[in-house]
Parts: C-alpha cells; sequence; structure tokens
C-alpha cells in the first residue's frame, strides 16, 4: 500500500531528472507485449494485485459476481486505457477480454517505485483515480435515475464522443460488446435493450449498419439521442457539440 507515500510526497518541489518519464504509458513501452484471445481472463476478481496493465489493442470489459449469481459490468476497456492502478491488495473485479487483444503488464511494486519518485506522475496516478471515482459515481446515477431509453441513449453518447474525436466527427458508433454485455453494464436484459434499440431506429435516431453483426451503429439523428439521453450537466458540452454537428450534417 503507498497511500501514505503519495501524501507525503505529492508536493515535493525536485528537479527532474533526465530520463524521468512523463507519462504513465511510457512506463510500459520496454515491457513485452501480451496475447490475449476473446474471452480470455487477464486476472480474476480476488486475484493479488501484482501488476499493472495498459490495453494496447482490442476490448476488455470489467465485471464483478453478485451473490446471487450475476454478472454486472462496471465498465469496458480499450487501447490506452490501464488496469489495475489501486491502492488495494487484491483485485476487485475480474477483466476479460472481448476481442483479441493485446496488453502490457507492469510489476505493480515497479509501477509504485516509479509514481514515487517520478514529480511528474504522482499527479496523473492522482488524476486517474480521481477519474475513476467520477466514472463510478457517473454509474451509480445512470443506474439509479435513469429510464432504460435513457441509460441507452447515455452509453451511445460515451461512444459517439469517442468516435467524433478519432474520426473526424463521423457519428458511427463501432461496439465489440454483445447486446448481454450492454445490459449487464446498463443494468437491464438482453430483451430491454434489443427492444430499446429497435425502438431508436424506429424513432430515426438511429441505424444498424450490419443487421448481422450489430456493431457498428450509425447515429443518424445526434441531436436527438443527446436529448433522450435525459438531463446530466456533465454531458452539456457533449450535447452542444452532438447536436452542432447534427445541424451539419443537414445542410
Amino acid at each position: 500500500m503507498v497511500v501514505t507515500d503519495y501524501a507525503k510526497t505529492f508536493n515535493t518541489a525536485a528537479a527532474r531528472p533526465l530520463d524521468e518519464p512523463d507519462c504513465l504509458h511510457s512506463l510500459f513501452a520496454k515491457q513485452p507485449v501480451e496475447y490475449l484471445s476473446a474471452g480470455q481472463a487477464l486476472f480474476f476478481e480476488g486475484d493479488e494485485a501484482r501488476h499493472i496493465f495498459e490495453v494496447m489493442e482490442g476490448t476488455l470489459r470489467v465485471f464483478r459476481i453478485i451473490s446471487d449469481g450475476r454478472r454486472v459490468i462496471t465498465g469496458f476497456l480499450h487501447a490506452g486505457d490501464m488496469i489495475g492502478v489501486s491502492f488495494r491488495d487484491n483485485y476487485i473485479y475480474t477483466a476479460e477480454a472481448i476481442t483479441t487483444a493485446k496488453v502490457r503488464r507492469l510489476a505493480r511494486r515497479q509501477f509504485e517505485a516509479a509514481v514515487i519518485n517520478s514529480e511528474s506522475l504522482r499527479p496523473k496516478v492522482f488524476a486517474r483515480v480521481c477519474d475513476e471515482m467520477a466514472a463510478a459515481q457517473d454509474q451509480m446515477v445512470l443506474l439509479s435515475s435513469k429510464s432504460a431509453e435513457e441509460r441507452l441513449c447515455t452509453f451511445l453518447l460515451r461512444y459517439l464522443k469517442r468516435a467524433m474525436a478519432e474520426r473526424n466527427a463521423q457519428p458511427v458508433v463501432e461496439l465489440s460488446m454483445s447486446r448481454q454485455d450492454m445490459a449487464d453494464y446498463l443494468g437491464l436484459t438482453i430483451e430491454t435493450v434489443s427492444r430499446t434499440i429497435t425502438r431508436l431506429i424506429g424513432k430515426g435516431v438511429l441505424n444498424v449498419l450490419d443487421p448481422a453483426a450489430r456493431h457498428s451503429i450509425r447515429i443518424e439523428r445526434p441531436g436527438m439521442l443527446a436529448q433522450l439521453a435525459g438531463d446530466d450537466d456533465d454531458c452539456g458540452d457533449m450535447r452542444r457539440d452532438l447536436i452542432a454537428l447534427g445541424e451539419r450534417r443537414r445542410h
């Protein structure tokens, strides 16, 4: 556990060595690439948290099995994401590949030593932990106060924002997860997810580009999708961007 060390050294003023890594991802640069097949677990809930991982390629799901045997997915990981950054001694969830994936791993002790000794990495770890806490709070709001349609629209909005950033505002969402994965993440049944998607297609909000695979979804009316997601202050900027995108596509 290194919480105390982080707290003691967070505001320490010291000259940064020339060879000090300037971002968390640089710590993984020399680590060997590991390959995961679809359905293969990276680690299991309860395993000793010995490593930190960086996802290089593919998609992973993070989930827990609750007392009645149901699976609850708490998040999805994509290229560039890190997993295992925690102050706990054991992993509190299982990480499993949805698609074939590539990852790099770094021993937790090595990661902690690098962060403690780096003036630039400490705030990045702190920011990452804060981001994960904020994401957990957002998920609580999603599950506790939103309807099925609002949950699905919020989910699609998040992926549309990523797609817009990566593909020059093309409103196509690539979903590598199954409908069951989406249901387990949104706290819905697979039947409800399918019905809601069909209803959104009927409203002209979206269109499934490949009905057989069902992984590529084109958002035909981004502004309406944003409105159907419900009130969420955190999505305000995204909503304005999507409405602007919808206006540009009509002209």
